[in-house]
């Protein structure tokens, strides 16, 4: 069998003063196109950003003493397993940085979460702010899925590290868990269409929980869902490939579909999702006003007061997930145009926490982020 690393390819992207490198891989020939071998690994894709960018985005994500993450954290209790995905997005950052004592800390929030695993494999639900509770149900899947999406991209992001041996025992242990989880997603796969239709960014997620957790566990019918759940997320384009939400354009969850897509691609390798995430990556960028705001206006969804979030507050813009999106596919693509919108919002959500320390970060259960609810 030929190497899955034929050659590596530098590339230098200078945007906004700094420069990064990262090594990008060219898939073998022999490979089935229908899957081909990833390009690159999502560790390396990460490690390409420029310095400090990683950290800035996760800044919000690690669990509290208890555990607790997002809105869990937020309301000093827990509420729900799909709060916890930031301390998945905790550990890779600090994997990636190579900052161990910082990951073992972030692995605390995954620690909790199994310990509210239900019989059944789902997780235990409290009361959310908003009144609404994800202990049964479509929404019960739901938040079990928020969660393993971020957990299996944990895992293999781990994988593909240098570190993989210092969480070895610790991933063993929580494998049975895992599948655990998984089988109590697939029984209840029948419910993420009908509940998530109109909110394709959600389709994404589920994709992304299936795709990843099917790789951590190398069980091949929860990756065929994931492509499923992927062939009837690109059903929700408009003819500009822009995906929609509630029949139209928002420029927050267009970036957290391309966002989960994009990661779900590096691990589960998709031609036609790959095409279909360059248009929706241009829409994207022409949403980035040269001031680094990202416009919201004739937004269905976010930053226009028209639809509640967690905390019952007017969902507004995730500039962390805008600028990861745009971050991952500018490397991945090579797209300069990508990298300098995703450097701008960076840079305008700094000024604007700086000017506004009031304004409320992605993730920590806020409008924008932080629970599923929030989507």
């Amino acid at each position: 069998m030929p190497p899955i690393f034929l050659r590596l390819r530098w590339f230098p992207i200078l945007l906004c003063g700094w420069i990064t490198q990262g090594t990008l891989a060219v898939e073998p020939a022999s490979r089935p196109v229908s899957d081909p071998a990833p390009r690159v690994t999502e560790y390396e894709v990460l490690r390409s950003l420029p310095p400090g960018w990683l950290e800035e985005i996760s800044r919000n994500d690690m669990p509290d003493a208890q555990g607790l993450a997002g809105g869990n954290r937020s309301q000093g209790r827990w509420i729900e397993a799909g709060a916890q995905r930031g301390s998945c997005r905790a550990v890779i950052a600090a994997v990636v940085t190579g900052d161990l004592e910082r990951a073992d800390r972030a692995w605390r929030g995954i620690t909790t979460t199994f310990e509210h695993q239900r019989e059944d494999g789902g997780f235990t639900a409290a009361e959310r702010p908003n009144g609404g509770s994800s202990a049964t149900g479509p929404a019960a899947v739901e938040t079990a899925y928020f969660f393993l999406q971020e957990l299996g991209r944990a895992i293999l992001v781990i994988r593909q590290s240098p570190h993989e041996a210092h969480f070895r025992e610790r991933i063993q242990t929580i494998q049975p868990k895992l599948r655990k989880a998984c089988d109590f997603l697939a029984a209840g796969e029948s419910t993420i269409l009908p509940k998530s239709r109109k909110a394709v960014n959600r389709v994404f997620i589920a994709a992304k929980a299936f795709g990843t957790c099917g790789r951590v566990l190398n069980d091949e019918s929860l990756v065929a869902t994931s492509r499923r759940l992927v062939a009837e997320a690109l059903l929700q384009r408009d003819a500009d490939g822009v995906f929609l939400e509630h029949g139209g354009r928002d420029s927050s969850y267009n970036a957290v579909s391309l966002l989960f897509a994009q990661v779900l691609a590096l691990h589960v390798p998709m031609p036609e999702l790959d095409e279909a995430l360059k248009k929706a990556a241009r829409w994207q960028v022409s949403r980035v006003l040269d001031s680094g705001e990202v416009d919201a206006r004739g937004n269905t969804r976010t930053g226009v007061g028209k639809e509640p979030g967690y905390n019952g507050q007017p969902k507004g813009i995730n500039h962390n997930e805008v600028i990861l999106a745009l971050a991952l596919h500018g490397v991945v693509h090579g797209d300069r145009r990508a990298m300098d919108a995703a450097g701008r919002v960076l840079a305008w959500t700094r000024r604007a926490r700086t000017s506004s320390p009031s304004i409320p970060e992605a993730g920590a259960g806020t409008p924008s982020g932080g629970t599923p609810s929030g989507r």
